[in-house]
């Protein structure tokens, strides 16, 4: 997962204001106990802080997209 695709993620997820304040204040334990952001500058791969932000706040496996990559049409 590149970078821009976890964004995209994010904001397809959560929306642009609220994505954008979680992977901001939001502390996850699954990534050094840093949130999104700072795992982000630290070079934590980006498909590991996603999966992260989906478990921390309890997105169903079914959005997951295999880790942020949309779901397969048709």
């Amino acid at each position: 997962m590149r970078l821009s695709e976890f964004w995209i993620a994010v904001t397809d997820e959560f929306g642009d204001v609220y994505g954008r304040a979680l992977t901001h204040d939001l502390v996850l334990s699954e990534v050094g106990g840093h949130t999104a952001e700072q795992a982000i500058k630290r070079g934590v791969q980006p498909r590991e802080i996603w999966l992260a932000l989906c478990r921390a706040t309890d997105v169903p496996e079914t959005r997951w997209y295999g880790a942020g990559v949309r779901e397969p049409k048709g």
